[in-house]
């Protein structure tokens, strides 16, 4: 393959990688996909592609959407057990943040309701949402008719918002503010507070500090409430889980304020949030070692702020 070729690829990988990550969920399975794009556009006969942006687009979707309609992909998720993958603030998998659903498709809120959409649906909603195709262009990369299109953009938007709060967005400061109230409810065990602190219809889910089969889920301020007050008391079998005494910090994860437990320059764990109206809307336990592999990578080459807390 000529350098032209491999440039013209390339000027893309950063927006093919985020395609695939909001389709996927995983950045690995996202990796995996941009890859097999380029073998495919390595082999392919680019004298007759006439647009190789939206060749490429197509390809990498449609690799996506087979990845998520294999017999082992929907065994996997069907088990209950899959949760996305986090990134932390300034991963370019994350992709366009310039709009308010641009940020929003790139939730953990909202890749976790994704998984209630059809392949087809979900793409639709990415390719609309996220990266403002036309539905002309969505029926052209997926093979469909234009109406299809806007069919299932209306079927996959009213089914994720119809399951989560959507107002406007928040402040990101304030938002913060609300996370450090939180964070100093949970630990130091004042559970009225907490239950306070989040919205009536709250959601939760959790992989239960990596060790659980299924996901953990919880939908009552009262029993969230008390989850998070257990889950954010130390103990020593806590500690020897962590490898050590962690530091709480906050950070921007998939766009939204998270605390993560660190030990050593180790992530160990990560509880996003989602805020509206001043509460937690929404919240996503994460310490599984390999659903945060890139994760740590990142925060590596990080310079975090101070320690919200520095000892547990």
């Amino acid at each position: 393959m000529d350098s032209t070729a491999i440039d013209r690829f390339e000027a893309s990988r950063g927006r093919l990688a985020s395609l695939a990550y909001r389709l996927l969920g995983s950045a690995a399975d996202a990796e995996d996909a941009v890859q097999d794009t380029f073998l495919r556009w390595q082999a392919a006969d680019r004298e007759h592609i006439e647009v190789p942006e939206a060749w490429l687009t197509k390809v990498v979707t449609h690799l996506c959407l087979d990845r998520l309609r294999s017999a082992q992909t929907r065994h996997e998720r069907a088990a209950g057990a899959w949760l996305p993958e986090p990134l932390l603030e300034g991963d370019p998998m994350l992709g366009p943040a310039d709009t308010f659903e641009q940020r929003e498709s790139v939730s953990l809120a909202v890749l976790t309701l994704m998984e209630r959409l059809s392949p087809v649906e979900r793409a639709v909603y990415v390719l609309r949402e996220a990266f403002s195709y036309p539905h002309a262009e969505i029926a052209q990369i997926l093979d469909i008719t234009e109406s299809a299109s806007q069919q299932h953009a209306h079927r996959a938007r009213r089914r994720v918002t119809a399951e989560r709060r959507r107002g406007d967005e928040v402040d990101p400061a304030s938002a913060r503010r609300v996370v450090e109230e939180f964070l100093a409810a949970a630990t130091s065990g004042r559970t009225e507070r907490l239950v306070e602190l989040l919205t009536d219809d709250v959601t939760a889910v959790s992989d239960g500090a990596g060790l659980a089969r299924r996901l953990l889920r919880y939908t009552t301020r009262e029993r969230i409430a008390s989850y998070v007050r257990a889950g954010f008391k130390p103990t020593p079998a806590k500690r020897r889980l962590a490898g050590g005494s962690p530091a709480f910090h906050i950070a921007l994860v998939n766009g939204s304020p998270s605390v993560l437990a660190v030990v050593d320059d180790r992530v160990v764990g990560v509880v996003a949030f989602e805020v509206g109206d001043g509460k937690v809307a929404f919240l996503c336990g994460i310490a599984a070692a390999d659903r945060l592999a890139r994760l740590n990578e990142a925060w590596r080459q990080h310079e975090p702020d101070a320690p919200v807390i520095g000892a547990w």
